[in-house]
């Protein structure tokens, strides 16, 4: 067994709270407080309700976790560039 082994769940996001938190309804109908991963606050991913997303958890505390991926929605292509370099 690894030092911690983690595990990763999928949700949807529901709630945004003020402090860059998320609640998250996991698809075993729990709901969990996470965050954002430091990739995710790096490259600015942004995260807004009804998102898709999967969570790492640790098994010592199943009622928080961490925001590792967000899904893409179909037919949303990449956001405007943010320099005009020509």
């Amino acid at each position: 067994m690894a030092k911690e082994e983690l595990l990763t769940l999928e949700g949807r996001i529901d709630e945004i709270y003020p402090d860059g938190r998320f609640g998250v309804s996991l698809d075993n109908d729990h709901r969990i407080i996470a965050y954002t991963a430091g990739k995710m606050r790096r490259f600015r991913i942004k995260s807004v309700v009804g998102d898709r997303v999967h969570v790492e958890m640790t098994p010592y505390d199943l009622s928080k976790g961490r925001i590792v991926f967000r899904e893409r929605i179909p037919g949303q292509g990449p956001g405007p560039r943010r320099g005009s370099r020509r």
